[in-house]
């Protein structure tokens, strides 16, 4: 199962995480039953001036700056391609 979280934070959420809020009830069917989908409250990772790289969200941890629902798609479906042959290696 894959992991994803929405930073919901002020500076996210402003600058395009209120789009990426439905992105769980849009997913493609072939991975609904894969990725676990949730909003937090603010990942941390706009600090320090680094705004323009939101919105954020993490994959299993790992980051992903300036998240759109295109972005967030090819993401995943990279990380399960990527699962897939580490399976078969």
């Amino acid at each position: 199962m894959i992991h994803l979280h929405i930073c919901q934070g002020t500076t996210c959420y402003v600058l395009g995480a209120a789009e990426l809020a439905t992105f769980a009830t849009n997913l493609p069917s072939d991975l609904r039953d894969r990725v676990c989908v949730s909003g937090c409250r603010c990942l941390g990772l706009c600090r320090e001036g680094a705004f323009g790289g939101a919105p954020y969200v993490t994959i299993d941890g790992q980051a992903l700056s300036q998240a759109t629902p295109e972005t967030l798609l090819a993401a995943l479906r990279a990380r399960l391609a990527n699962a897939a042959s580490d399976e078969h290696a």
